[in-house]
């Protein structure tokens, strides 16, 4: 009988080995690949991702306000707030006993609106978000 082969893996390892190569050669190393991915889970949790489209539309705002802005409690603001902080992607002001948040620099406006031209473009994204909301 005959060996069963995967369907999954390639029979020949590189189809287009100058293009594997310049994959390869510009590839980011791990550290900095780790880096996007914990960005990329911050902005995986629903409630964060509403506390930075609050502040990207807003400019500034204290924890009362961004809990009013995202119905959520206060507690849940400080603590999502606190992650996004020591990541870089928001920064606060202490204007006597409020700090007022906002968004690190212009490059986390950017990734939100790319991503949320993104998901808007993508027929597909679009749907699974339609789903979702159902």
């Amino acid at each position: 009988m005959g060996s069963v082969e995967s369907l999954e893996g390639c029979v020949v390892t590189a189809v287009h080995p100058e293009k594997v190569r310049l994959a390869t050669a510009h590839a980011p190393a791990a550290e900095e690949l780790a880096r996007v991915s914990a960005v990329f889970k911050l902005l995986g949790d629903p409630t964060r991702t509403r506390l930075l489209y609050a502040l990207l539309e807003a400019g500034e705002l204290c924890v009362c306000d961004l809990a009013a802005a995202t119905t959520s409690t206060e507690t849940t603001v400080s603590q999502a707030l606190r992650l996004l902080r020591a990541s870089g992607v928001v920064s606060g002001r202490r204007e006597g006993r409020n700090v007022f948040y906002r968004l690190s620099d212009a490059h986390v406006r950017l990734l939100l609106d790319v991503t949320r031209e993104h998901i808007t473009h993508d027929p597909r994204q679009a749907a699974a978000a339609a789903a979702e909301e159902a």
